[in-house]
């Protein structure tokens, strides 16, 4: 088996791995010891991997089985396994913010992918294919230590509550934990179209507070897609939904990681546990990632009014 060299990640939001090869994926003992370091640390930098297709597939496939992307209008990596998306930002493509004063491209805010649908995935990898020479880069940051740094009062008010979700691309419509200086330069191109196909699709439920079989409490609750709380769309709810983002985005500056890219690094992150972000970059540099979505689902997720899904819902962002 092979030898893992291990180190934790800045704010201990996971751990970096070297050492894993391609023939190694295979070895059921590495299999199993990196899953468990999965299960225990949430996000996992392979760093020294081998930056191919085969690498990322045969590297995902270690936690479980690729889901593929249900729309037919997000590009495949071509000659790849099914479950392999392509995600280029070109430069001038239209789909920037303007954030604290400074535009930014592929800019997203702290989210946990699917919370529109019912099931949330069990994780995502990701790997870079070109990297822009600043910004670009990917943050991370722990539910269980967003939990326990949580003010008590905001702790108690949140916990026990559902929040509800819509897919919701068009980045004027993020509400909650919005940034004081932010401004939508130019929405996505393909915005329009992901709307309309989710126009009449239920909103999903997912709990703001959710209690691993380990006995962690995680805080689990996406600023972006959020629409409110359950059986308090009112001022207050919407006041107290507000005031736990603004603090998610408040800790999360003190407490994320934000992953530099590397073209032989690889990462996977828990979509149960963990939200990500990304930093956005300068428009006028080119950005092209690459994923895969592991399946399955944690099994607290549900739709409004005991409604039924769309497969849009299971877009990944």
């Amino acid at each position: 088996m092979a030898r893992l060299d291990i180190t934790p990640l800045a704010n201990r939001q996971g751990i970096r791995i070297a050492g894993v090869t391609l023939a190694a994926c295979a070895d059921a003992g590495l299999r199993a010891e990196l899953n468990a370091l999965f299960e225990q640390h949430g996000t996992l930098v392979f760093a020294g991997v081998e930056p191919t297709v085969a690498m990322h597939v045969a590297l995902s496939e270690v936690f479980g089985p690729l889901k593929d992307h249900p729309s037919p209008a997000v590009p495949r990596v071509e000659g790849a396994p099914q479950g392999v998306i392509d995600m280029p930002r070109k430069v001038g493509e239209p789909g920037s913010i303007e954030v604290d004063g400074r535009e930014l491209a592929a800019w997203l805010p702290w989210h946990f992918d699917h919370a529109y649908n019912n099931e949330l995935n069990r994780a995502g990898v990701l790997r870079a294919i070109d990297i822009p020479p600043d910004g670009g880069r990917t943050g991370f940051v722990d539910g269980i230590a967003l939990y326990e740094a949580l003010s008590p009062g905001l702790r108690a008010a949140i916990e026990g509550k559902d929040i509800l979700y819509r897919m919701n691309v068009i980045m004027e419509n993020f509400r909650f934990g919005r940034p004081e200086r932010y401004r939508v330069v130019a929405e996505s191109l393909h915005a329009g179209a992901v709307m309309d196909a989710a126009r009449d699709t239920p909103r999903a439920i997912h709990p703001a507070v959710w209690t691993r079989a380990t006995g962690e409490k995680v805080l689990h609750i996406s600023p972006w897609m959020a629409e409110g709380i359950a059986g308090m769309e009112n001022e207050e709810g919407d006041a107290l939904l507000d005031a736990v983002c603004r603090e998610i985005h408040a800790h999360a500056e003190r407490l994320s990681y934000f992953h530099e890219w590397s073209l032989t690094d690889m990462l996977i992150w828990d979509n149960w546990r963990v939200l990500h972000a990304v930093s956005g970059h300068d428009p006028r540099h080119f950005r092209r990632m690459q994923r895969t979505t592991i399946k399955g689902d944690y099994g607290l997720g549900r739709f409004e009014g005991d409604g039924t899904g769309s497969k849009v819902l299971e877009m990944t962002f």
